[in-house]
């Protein structure tokens, strides 16, 4: 009876274990991935610069001879004519300068007048034949060597007169004085620059910006608005990018050319606005992007087996949200975009297809 009861409980035992699992151990589940589907697109995105307007010529003044300043007669920001005295230097050196000039010409005339008059004498005798030939010869060479120490005495003062002149200093154009370097007492050197003048005329808005903001090439003409005024659009062309970077900003110089009908006062903060020629890119989420051996990738699905693999890409440039990928990925390849972080190279997921934005 015992028996019985036994083999009953196995066989029921055996009966709830098979009833319980009828299909055996179950596959794991493959990874669920975001993924989207690469495309080449337009990409004709621009930028905003912040600058300042300039004049388009700015000049700096100095005086051409050394000196104490004892007037300076115009202000910052001050307009003035060309020709119009901005400041002068002590002129007692130079005064004195010239008046020893002038007493060298008087006696080099004075000279040549004496050496006229001998070589004159000497021609009448010598057609008279009261004098000899050599005797007019050394006439006619002292007379040759007073007229080229007059004219030497007279560059002197001539050149004693223009220095006397530096010690005005001019506005060489109309415009507005920017800076000023120099006050009254101080002594001024040659070549010091004492003014900054702001031409009148053409204005550049001026901007000074990294230099991958101008790999792309420009398409037409930019616009600008000034900052007190952001409903004022004025037309603006790129006219001259620097060459060099600054060293100390890291920065290129851009000059724009900028035309208004209204006035636009120097100095006055503008905001740039400009956009790139469009060109054909691929472009992917931030997400996408992982690293292998220290460079970018992203995770490749390949349609046919849904296996994942890593393939390394140059990056073009990186925007807002966004890279631009210029080599690694083709149209049409499916990338991964979510849940790239437990991958495994080979691994089985689960995707739908989304085209790339």
């Amino acid at each position: 009876m015992r028996t019985i009861l036994i083999a009953t409980a196995i066989v029921c035992t055996i009966g709830l274990v098979s009833c319980s699992e009828p299909g055996g151990p179950s596959e794991p589940a493959a990874r669920q991935v975001g993924v989207v589907v690469a495309r080449s697109e337009p990409l004709s995105d621009g930028g905003a610069l912040t600058g300042e307007v300039r004049a388009r010529v700015q000049t700096d003044l100095s005086f051409r001879v050394s000196g104490k300043i004892i007037e300076r007669l115009v202000e910052v920001g001050q307009s003035v004519k060309a020709g119009q005295v901005l400041a002068r230097i002590d002129p007692e050196e130079q005064k004195a300068d010239l008046d020893v000039a002038a007493a060298n010409l008087q006696s080099a005339e004075a000279q040549q007048t004496q050496a006229q008059l001998a070589f004159d004498r000497q021609q009448s005798l010598f057609r008279t034949q009261v004098t000899t030939r050599a005797a007019l010869d050394q006439a006619q060479e002292a007379l040759l060597t007073a007229q080229a120490s007059t004219k030497s005495a007279q560059a002197l003062f001539e050149t004693a007169q223009d220095t006397l002149s530096y010690t005005e200093l001019k506005a060489d154009a109309d415009g507005v004085i920017t800076a000023r370097n120099a006050e009254v007492g101080q002594v001024a050197q040659a070549a010091q620059v004492v003014f900054t003048l702001a031409h009148d005329g053409d204005r550049d808005a001026v901007f000074e910006v990294v230099e991958s903001a101008f790999l792309r090439p420009i398409e037409g003409d930019g616009t600008v608005n000034l900052l007190s005024n952001p409903l004022q659009k004025i037309t603006a062309k790129v006219r001259e990018i620097s060459p060099t970077i600054d060293s100390s900003t890291g920065t290129i110089r851009v000059k724009v050319a900028i035309t208004s009908d209204a006035p636009i006062p120097l100095g006055a903060p503008v905001v740039g606005k400009f956009s790139y020629v469009p060109q054909d890119v691929i472009q992917l989420p931030w997400s996408a992007m992982t690293s292998k051996d220290g460079k970018p990738a992203v995770w490749m699905v390949d349609p046919a087996s849904s296996a994942v693999s890593m393939r390394a890409i140059d990056v073009a440039s990186y925007e807002t949200g966004s890279f631009v990928v210029k080599s690694g990925v083709s149209a049409g390849d499916v990338v991964v975009t979510d849940g790239t972080k437990f991958l495994r190279p080979g691994e089985i997921v689960s995707y739908v297809k989304e085209a790339s934005k």
